[in-house]
Parts: structure tokens; sequence; C-alpha cells
């Protein structure tokens, strides 16, 4: 546990001003907020498991030091589960409005520490968060992952001004929680990847400081799974700061490419599909990324494996879609509901003609160099999902309830829906996805070895 990377990296976070993370800090809240929001009111908001977890130390806090209280603390139920619904932002927003020169200190990691950053943002007005979980790299980070009509996306919205992040509450989390933050925090390996490759075909340049807030502790908070999962301290502290870098990283780079690559689109797919919103508890983000990350690190070896002779330019040529053929099979693939925005990113990334051919010969010239960072980067698909499967997160699409017919066309699914150039793209403008996505699930694939769990 490093103090000083997270002091360094709130130098260039864009929104987060404050930070304290470490052992017996939940009673920071009260100074911090003093500091942060001079002369302010406090609505602390909650659900009853957060409030039971956290509450008495923070209020306990707050009032020592003679913050002034807007109202009792807003707590949502614990049963059922809390969903990161969009009625439950307009709930507390329309709880929040009335109060004037009122800030929330929101006790949470994911779902209620979303529906507080989103409320907050939508009246123009800052926030502040104690985590309870090391659930998430979204508890320090700008946007809100929320479901409306149907479908869950990232909202934009501010991260926090001031965030406590205790150690001991993080090792008393659920065990599930804790698993979801794995299964979150490992795609940043493959995003990494995906990054490197965009940045070697000048797509889309690596800044080495962001690079470093994310990638420079990220195996050593990965490093101990089994550890992880027996809620071991050191362990969750070095989750918890793997996670707090990613979400500074993204501040300082005003998006979320330091943290999220096809890994995470195979969960926004999902997501945007509503796949286990309606459980109890909903389907985490960091479960169904989890799978995600396998899922492109199987990808990467099957592509890492291919020489410059595999890059055939007249195939790629041959095989380019008009932009109407690419809408229609946009349309006639995904849901209703996410059309229109996966037919612009869609269109978007297509490549054709002189374009294209200019691309797959820098793909040639680049080929070593993409190979050898793209093979330290990453790790294998079977050690993925070893250590997931160590951390306690579910680690095969059947553990998500995802079969395999479907999971098989998530891969053509996630290439459409952002506009991020990842793997999946890659493959997309050489016009070999279907190829390689085939030999992922021939006998001899990867997932023809994995039909099931344990297989």
């Amino acid at each position: 546990m490093s103090n000083s990377l997270i002091a360094k990296a709130l130098e260039t976070a864009d929104e987060t001003k404050a930070i304290s993370f470490g052992k017996d800090v939940n009673r920071d809240a009260g100074p911090m907020f003093a500091e942060q929001f001079p002369g302010a009111k406090v609505l602390v908001v909650a659900d009853e498991n957060t409030y039971a977890a956290v509450g008495e130390d923070v209020v306990a806090s707050l009032k020592e030091s003679g913050i002034e209280f807007a109202d009792d603390p807003y707590i949502f139920p614990g049963t059922p589960t809390l969903y990161a619904g969009y009625e439950n932002v307009e709930i507390l927003r329309e709880a929040l409005r009335p109060y004037e020169n009122t800030v929330v200190v929101s006790l949470g990691a994911g779902t209620l520490n979303d529906i507080a950053k989103l409320a907050s943002g939508e009246l123009d007005r800052p926030y502040m968060n104690v985590c309870t979980a090391a659930s998430v790299d979204g508890f320090a980070a700008f946007g809100a992952s929320i479901a409306k009509d149907g479908f869950k996306i990232t909202r934009n919205c501010p991260a926090p001004v001031g965030l406590i992040a205790d150690v001991d509450t993080m090792v008393n989390a659920p065990a599930r929680l804790t698993a979801t933050g794995y299964g979150d925090l490992i795609e940043k390996i493959p995003a990494g990847a995906d990054w490197i490759l965009a940045h070697e075909l000048g797509i889309e340049e690596i800044d080495d400081y962001v690079w470093s807030l994310v990638q420079g502790p990220l195996r050593d908070s990965l490093s101990d799974p089994v550890a992880v999962a027996n809620a071991e301290e050191d362990a969750i502290a070095k989750l918890g700061e793997g996670q707090i870098m990613s979400g500074l990283a993204m501040q300082a780079h005003k998006s979320s490419r330091p943290a999220s690559g096809a890994g995470h689109q195979f969960s926004h797919t999902w997501e945007m599909e509503g796949h286990g919103l309606d459980w109890e508890p909903p389907l985490s983000h960091g479960f169904k990324v989890g799978v995600g990350t396998i899922a492109s690190c199987a990808i990467w070896e099957v592509f890492l494996g291919m020489d410059v002779e595999d890059f055939d330019v007249e195939k790629a040529l041959a095989a380019v879609k008009s932009a109407e053929e690419i809408e229609a099979n946009v349309r006639a693939t995904l849901n209703e509901n996410i059309q229109d925005e996966s037919v612009k990113h869609s269109v978007g990334k297509r490549m054709a003609g002189d374009e294209l051919v200019a691309r797959i010969e820098l793909l040639k010239e680049k080929w070593p160099v993409i190979q050898e960072r793209c093979r330290e980067q990453l790790v294998t698909a079977q050690e993925a999902m070893d250590m997931l499967k160590a951390a306690g997160a579910p680690y095969h699409p059947e553990l998500i309830k995802i079969d395999m017919d479907r999971f098989r066309q998530t891969h053509f699914k996630a290439q459409m829906i952002r506009p991020r150039y990842t793997v999946l793209d890659i493959l997309t403008d050489l016009g070999i996805l279907d190829e390689v996505v085939d030999t992922l699930f021939s006998p001899d694939g990867f997932w023809g070895q994995h039909p099931h769990p344990d297989a």
C-alpha cells in the first residue's frame, strides 16, 4: 500500500482533491468535508447495509467537525439489493434538491455511490464518497453506471471531490463484492494491450504518465487472488490501491481508455441487453468484465500467433462492407434500443480503400514491436481464468448464465457498440474476425476446450 503513489496521482486528477486511504480512516470524513466544502451542510446517503458498515463512524466524525446536517441520513432499503436504476437517481436527486448549500456524502462503492454521484452531478453539486468495498474502480472515477430504458451505460458526471477508503471496511465487505472488484481490475491487463495496439497504429497515443498510474501497481494488486478470496488485509489493500489509481488515471486522461478495452465491451454488451439486471442480487459489472477479460486474452493469443504473411491486403479489401451493409448488420444483430448509437460507432470505424491499405501496411511494419510489447503485457486466457477462479469470481460465461452460442455472438456484438479501437477492430479491418472466432470455438480452440466450467 503506497499513499505516495496516490498523492502523486492526485496532482493531476481532474476532479478529486483529497483521498484518505488506509486503516482506521473513516473518522477522516469530518475533517475532509470541512476542508473541501467550508460552510456547506451535509446529507449522508447510504443503504441499510452500507450504513451498518460505516455510518456511525462517519456521522460521528462529521458532527465532531461541526458540520451542519441538512437532514437525517437518507437511507435506501438494504433488501432487495439496491438497483443501479435511473429511477433511484431521480428519487435521490429530488430528495436532495430542496436542500441549499448541501453536499452529499455517499457511503458505498458501486451502486450506491453511482446513484449519489449522478444525482449530485445532475444538480451541479460536488459530492464526497466513503468507500465500503474494493468492488470497482468507479468510486474514484467520473461517470456512473446506471440503467435507464432497459439497459445500463456509463453516464457522465464528476468524480468525488473527496474519497475515504478504509482498508478494514474493505476487508470486512461481502466476498461477492471483493470478487467483483478483482474481475473489474484484471481487465486492465488486456485493455493495456488494446491501447498499445492503438498507439502503434497511430490511432490513440499512450500517455506514459497515465499508463503508469494504472499499469504501475496493477500486477501487484492482482498478484495473490487466493489472499483476495480470503480477505487478507494486505491483498485487499493492494486491490483497493489498484482501483483508486485506475480511477485517478481516468480523471487525468479525461477518458476511460486507460482502464477499459475489449473485455469491458463484452460486459457493456450484456449490460445493454439487460442481462442479470433483474437478479437478486443483480449480476455485477465486475463479474461480467472478468469473463470478458478471458475472452479478450483468448482473442489476443490467436492474433499474436499470426505472422505478417497472414495480413492479406487483398483479402481485407474484399471483406469490406459498405456503410449500408454495416448498418443493416448492426440492426439485425443488436437490441433496438442500442442500434442507433452502435450504427454510428460501427460505421465510424469502417476502413476501406487506400486508408485500409495504409493501416495494414503499418501493422505489418509495426508487427514485431506489437508482438513483443503485447506479449509482455498480457496473460494467457488460461492464466486469467485461473486467477479469477482463485479470487472467487466467475471464470466461465455459463457461470453468469451466458450460454456458449450467445457468448460466441458477443464477440461480434462487442465490436459494434463502442468507438474505442481494440483487438476486435484490427481483426475486423483485416477481415478475419469470423475466422478467429471460429478458431476459438473449434474443438482445439480455447473455448472448444472449455465448453463448460472446469471442462
